[in-house]
Parts: structure tokens; C-alpha cells; sequence
């Protein structure tokens, strides 16, 4: 099989890969290539197609700065929708031809100045820069429970959802409460005869101001100077004005928001012994905050039963919870996230000296700025470890991640055809440190448990500051905390 070899190969064709790519063509780098396990681009937003699946950020600002989009149907937009806009964006910049299919990364090796990377059906590319932008909410993670194999009836996971599943007259069980659990209950609720949700720990929600555009206010955005970007703007000043007033430990505004949304429970939920156990007991923002309008009413229909028990073991006809009664379903549907612990999933990266990154990282993923670790040269990593946001779109945070790996790809070719960059040795443990001191003093350290940490108890997970920081630390490619070296 031939060697396709190029300038930059970009892993992942969802926001991460398909911005990278799009900014490397707009800065005139058009000797790139974009590998997707898949057969289809869009990642997270081609993948994650249950009922109701959506954003949880405003459709305006949950997009590309250099490609707004003024056709958006609702203030927050569905999967599909999210799916056409990436499709959209890539036909515009013509990356089809770019793209290779079906190409799951199983070996990224560096040696010779170069990354070559194997695919899991033996396909090689050779690239003298890699970036890796394949999101840390790709693969799902099933609950580990006894006999979950054993079970007779359909088995279904949210971020796998089957084409044509029909669940009418069907006895459903949903295990989890997360983002994907309080989109997918109440749109399916009044298909199943009968719903149970088994809840462990119960979600801070939020209500989801969300509306349908008129044709006229999109035309408003198509045609207006300024519209469009002026209400970004907006959306993005109200969102980053949460981090200060939600995310400190013990903030006067954040007990207050607990206390509204205690009181917004009790009111929406009819049955009050239903109302507690949906009611959180530990400091909101520890968890992810959720949005939603019509989780809570759900369980006012007689048909819908909410759990607290822990699930004991899974049975051929339904789920034996601890106490020991069964629940009896057909269908068992797992809204139980992802496995964040391992951000590549399970393609092995090896740097300098046959360096493995997973042996590198451990149980705590790591990386200077979220993009790059020592012994990996000319590699970045797009939404790296403590990158992710609980209160801004990601999609600010992608974009400021490539301009930064733009700078330090020109600052490296600008040495030569040979040259290679890395980070210093100690820049990386500094960096790391200065993390875990700010989130110490943040709401994620208050003591909940929450897939932002890792088994010791560490954030690997989540930026600790506001989404302006960031930006202003990646501004500029900071060439003093790398070596870039070229070869005699």
C-alpha cells in the first residue's frame, strides 16, 4: 500500500480538525491531509444522534468566527443542524478531496524529523507535523454492572444511538442523568408504556431559553452590517460573565442560584419526594450545569419513575436494583458518557526514543497550554488536557488553540525544511502546577465527584479561569518555552 506523505496531518474532522484545517488553507499551508475513523466528518455532531440531542451553548456562538452563520434555525441548534453547518464549512473550503475515511489511527511514531502514522487497516502517512484533534467525548463508556451482557432486550448507548429505533409500548430504563440523559428522557418519555430513570446523582439545571429565528431575523443577520457578530458578541460576554459569579468556591451569587433553582424544582415537579431527590446536595458548578425546560415536568407523567437506588446487577428482563426489585424493561439505554481518561482513545502516540504518551500521561492526562508535552516534537494537540469549559463555547477555545499551533508551525518552517519544535523540559510541570493551584480554589475542588477527575482526585479536565485568560495566553506563540532545532 502507498505512503501518503504531506506537511500536516490533522487527526479528526470535527470542529478541531476541520478549524485547523480551514485556518492552515486561510494562511496559505495548503500541503495537509485530515484523517477520521469514521466515514463521515463531524465528530461528536455526527455521532451523538439520539432524540433531542442539541448544543448546549447559542447556535451563534457555538460556531466558527470566520464562518457565521446567519441561517441558523433556533437559538440552540440540534445535531443535525450542527452536522450540516461542519459539512457546510468543509464543502465551502473544499477539504473533501482532503479527507481520508474510514482511516482509524492505531501507531503515531516519531523518528527521522517525521510522524508516521498507521492505520488500523494498515494504511501509512508521513507527516512533518502532527495535530491531533480528536475530542475527548468520542468513545463511550458503558456502566460497569453485572450482567449487563446477559441482558435479553435491546441495549442502546446515547453517543451510539441505532437508525429507526422505535421504542412505542416499550418498557424503558436509562441509566445516568447527565447532558445526554436530560435531553434524551423527556423525548422519548411519551413514546415508552413506561419509563425509569436511575438517577445516582442528580444535575444542576438551568432553563433552556430556546426559540425558532423568523426568516426575517434571518435576514436580518444575512444583510445587516455588524448583526450577527454584534450578538456573538453578546452571547459570548453573558456566558463568560458565569465563570466569576458561578465558579468560585463559596460565592454569594452562587448560593443564591442554588436557592432560585431549589425553588424552581419544587414548583415544577409536582410529587415532593420526587422534587428532593432531583434537588442537588453539593455546590453547583462542581458538576457540569445543565440546561433544559423540560426535563423537571417529565416526572409528572404517571409513566415516568425516578430511582436512587444503585442498580445491583442487570438481569436477561430488566435491572435488580440494591434493595432487590426488579424493574422489568425491553430496552436498557445507557447515558453514561464517555472515557475522558484516555484522550486519544486508543491510538498509540510515541514520541522521542519510542515514547509512549499514554505511559507519559498515566491516569493524569497533561499538556503545556492544553497543546504540547516534552519528547513529543512537532505534535499538538487541540482540546488537550485542561482545556475544557464549564461555562463558554469550546469552539473559543479551539480557535485559540490554532492560532497558537499556526504560530509555532510558521515559527519552525521559518528555520528551515528540517526543523523541529518541542517543549522545554519543565515547562510542562510548572504549567500543570499552576493549574492545579487556581483549581484548588474553584468550585470543582468543593468535592463532588464529576468526570472532570481522574481516579486520585485530579482535574484534568477543565480550564481554571475564564475563557479571556486563555486567549490571552496563547496570543502569541511563546518561543522561549521551546527548543526549536535545526538538524546540521
Amino acid at each position: 500500500m502507498a505512503v501518503e506523505s504531506t506537511t500536516v496531518l490533522i487527526v479528526g474532522t470535527g470542529f478541531s480538525g476541520l478549524g485547523a484545517a480551514i485556518r492552515l488553507q486561510q494562511e496559505g499551508l495548503h500541503d495537509f491531509l485530515l484523517l477520521d475513523r469514521a466515514a463521515a466528518l463531524g465528530g461528536t455532531w455526527r455521532d451523538n444522534r439520539y432524540p433531542g440531542a442539541a448544543c448546549d451553548i447559542a447556535s451563534h456562538l457555538y460556531s466558527f468566527s470566520f464562518e457565521l452563520n446567519p441561517r441558523w434555525s433556533r437559538t440552540y441548534a440540534g445535531h443535525a443542524e450542527l452536522r450540516a453547518y461542519l459539512e457546510g464549512c468543509a464543502e465551502k473550503h473544499q477539504l473533501g478531496p482532503r479527507i481520508r475515511y474510514g482511516a482509524e489511527v492505531a501507531t503515531a511514531r516519531w523518528a527521522d524529523g517525521q510522524w508516521t502514522v498507521t492505520t488500523t487497516d494498515g494504511r501509512v502517512f508521513v507527516a512533518r507535523f502532527a495535530i491531533f484533534g480528536v475530542g475527548g467525548l468520542k468513545d463511550p463508556r458503558w456502566p460497569s454492572l453485572p450482567g449487563l451482557d446477559t441482558f435479553a432486550g435491546e441495549r442502546i448507548h446515547t453517543a451510539a444511538w441505532p437508525e429507526g429505533t422505535d421504542l412505542r409500548g416499550k418498557r424503558v430504563a436509562v441509566l445516568g442523568t447527565g447532558a445526554s440523559a436530560i435531553q434524551v428522557v423527556p423525548n422519548i418519555a411519551d413514546a415508552a408504556s413506561t419509563l425509569h430513570v436511575v438517577q445516582r446523582t442528580p444535575p444542576w439545571i438551568v432553563p433552556r431559553q430556546d426559540r425558532a429565528y423568523g426568516e426575517a431575523e434571518k435576514t436580518a443577520f444575512a444583510q445587516v452590517p455588524g448583526l450577527m457578530r454584534g450578538l456573538r458578541t453578546l452571547l459570548y460576554a453573558l456566558q463568560e460573565a458565569r465563570y466569576p459569579l458561578i465558579f468560585q468556591r463559596s460565592g454569594l451569587i452562587s448560593r443564591l442560584f442554588m436557592r432560585l433553582m431549589r425553588q424552581g424544582i419544587a414548583a415544577e415537579v409536582t410529587d415532593p419526594a420526587t422534587a428532593r431527590a432531583l434537588t442537588p446536595t453539593y455546590a453547583a458548578g462542581c458538576k457540569r450545569i445543565l440546561i433544559s425546560s423540560d426535563y423537571y415536568p417529565t416526572f409528572n407523567k404517571p409513566h415516568v419513575h425516578l430511582h436512587t437506588e444503585a442498580v445491583a446487577a442487570v438481569e436477561p428482563g430488566g435491572l435488580r436494583l440494591a434493595s432487590g426489585r426488579l424493574l422489568e424493561v425491553d430496552t436498557l439505554i445507557a447515558a453514561t458518557g464517555f472515557s475522558v481518561d484516555a484522550p486519544l482513545g486508543a491510538m498509540e502516540v510515541f514520541g522521542k526514543g519510542g515514547q509512549s504518551l499514554s505511559e507519559f500521561w498515566g491516569i493524569r492526562p497533561r499538556a503545556y497550554l492544553g497543546v504540547t508535552a516534552p519528547g513529543f516534537p512537532n505534535a499538538f494537540l487541540l482540546l488537550g488536557p485542561n482545556t475544557a469549559l464549564g461555562h463558554n463555547s469550546v469552539v473559543i477555545m479551539i480557535e485559540a488553540q490554532v492560532e497558537y499551533v499556526l504560530q509555532a508551525i510558521a515559527a519552525t518552517r521559518a528555520r528551515g525544511p528540517r526543523a523541529t519544535v518541542e517543549l522545554r523540559a519543565g515547562r510542562l510541570e510548572a504549567f500543570v502546577a499552576e493549574v492545579d493551584r487556581a483549581l484548588s480554589a474553584q468550585v470543582w475542588a468543593s468535592g463532588c465527584q464529576s468526570w472532570y477527575l481522574n481516579s486520585a482526585g485530579q482535574n484534568f479536565t477543565i480550564w481554571p479561569g475564564s475563557t479571556l485568560s486563555y486567549r490571552w495566553r496563547v496570543r502569541r506563540f511563546d518561543e522561549e518555552a521551546y527548543s526549536i532545532h535545526t538538524p546540521a
